[in-house]
């Protein structure tokens, strides 16, 4: 059996968690999450191969969200795919300067996606 790779999806809104989980089922083990709060401490005791990251979410939006995945010793090397409808120049600078090393609109085309987390895992191999 193939060992696939392990993808964290953040993202408050449950239709949007949905349809990455569509998208990615039976080429990677996806574990969606519904807050910046809760991917924090699943990453405290979890190692994803990559991580999908809405910016608009309650509480702890994604880039407060990425700063502090940054911080975290285990994380720092972990790639992180901003996955939103926030287009504003100043945001997705932020997300780059934050770290982030791709930033895809919503919606989303599939192909587009396995692409850009094909080309995010490889390189951090």
């Amino acid at each position: 059996m193939e060992c696939k790779y392990k993808i964290l999806a953040v993202d408050d809104n449950s239709i949007s968690l949905a349809t990455i989980e569509q998208a990615l089922k039976g080429k990677y083990e996806v574990t969606p999450l519904n807050s910046g709060v809760r991917a924090l401490q699943y990453l405290k005791k979890n190692q994803p191969d990559l991580i999908l990251l809405d910016i608009r979410m309650a509480a702890k939006d994604g880039v407060e969200t990425l700063r502090e995945i940054r911080e975290m010793e285990n994380c720092k090397k972990i790639p992180v795919i901003m996955l939103t409808s926030q287009s504003d120049k100043d945001t997705v600078l932020e997300s780059f300067m934050l770290g982030a090393d791709n930033y895809i609109l919503k919606p989303f085309k599939t192909q587009d996606l396995h692409e850009r987390i094909e080309n995010a895992l490889n390189k951090s191999k």
